[in-house]
C-alpha cells in the first residue's frame, strides 16, 4: 500500500520544515531529494501556492504529482497583484483581458470542467467577480454574457485549447 502526503508549497521554494518534513521523514525516503524534485517542478509557480502530492510506495520509492495553483493565484500573478479587493462589488483592483483570461484557463485545464475554451474563460471570468477584478474593462459578468453572445469569437478563435 502506498503512503500519499499532500501539502501546499511555495512554488520553488518548498522546505524540509513543516508541511513536507515532517511528514516525509516517517516514510524513510530521502527527505533532501524529495524537496529539490519538488522545488524543480514547481519553479514556475514562483510566489505561489502549489498543490503537491508525494506518493510514496512499499520500495521507497517515492512519485510526485504538482497540481496547479488555484485560480485566483494566477488571475493575482497575471494582474501583478498581492491579493484581492476587500470589498468586491465596490472597489475594483485590476483589469483582466479575454486573451489573459485565455492564458490562464490553459494553465488549469487539466483541473477545469470546461469543454472548450469559451467555456472555461467564462469559469475563469467567474473567479474574478469576487475578487474585485473587472474584464475588458467592464464587470466580469457582463464579459461573460458578450461572450455568450459572441463578441469575443474571434479573439477566442485565435486561441489554442
Amino acid at each position: 500500500m502506498a503512503d500519499v502526503v499532500e501539502a501546499l508549497v511555495p512554488g520553488g521554494k518548498a522546505n524540509p520544515g513543516p508541511p513536507l518534513g515532517p511528514a516525509l521523514g516517517p516514510l524513510g525516503i530521502n527527505v533532501k531529494e524529495v524537496i529539490d524534485k519538488i522545488n524543480e517542478r514547481t519553479k514556475d509557480f514562483n510566489g505561489m501556492q502549489v498543490p503537491v502530492k508525494v506518493i510514496v510506495d512499499s520500495n521507497k520509492n517515492f512519485e510526485i504529482e504538482v497540481g496547479t495553483p488555484p485560480t485566483a493565484a494566477l488571475i493575482l500573478q497575471e494582474l501583478g497583484l498581492q491579493k484581492g479587493s476587500g470589498q468586491a462589488g465596490t472597489e475594483v483592483i485590476g483589469n483582466l483581458t479575454v486573451p489573459q483570461a485565455a492564458k490562464i484557463a490553459r494553465m488549469k485545464k487539466d483541473d477545469i470542467l470546461a469543454y472548450t475554451l469559451k467555456a472555461a474563460v467564462k469559469e475563469v471570468l467567474g473567479v474574478c467577480v469576487p475578487m474585485g477584478v473587472t474584464a475588458e474593462g467592464m464587470h466580469a459578468r457582463e464579459c461573460q454574457k458578450e461572450i455568450d453572445e459572441g463578441k469575443f469569437d474571434e479573439v477566442l478563435a485565435n486561441e489554442a485549447w
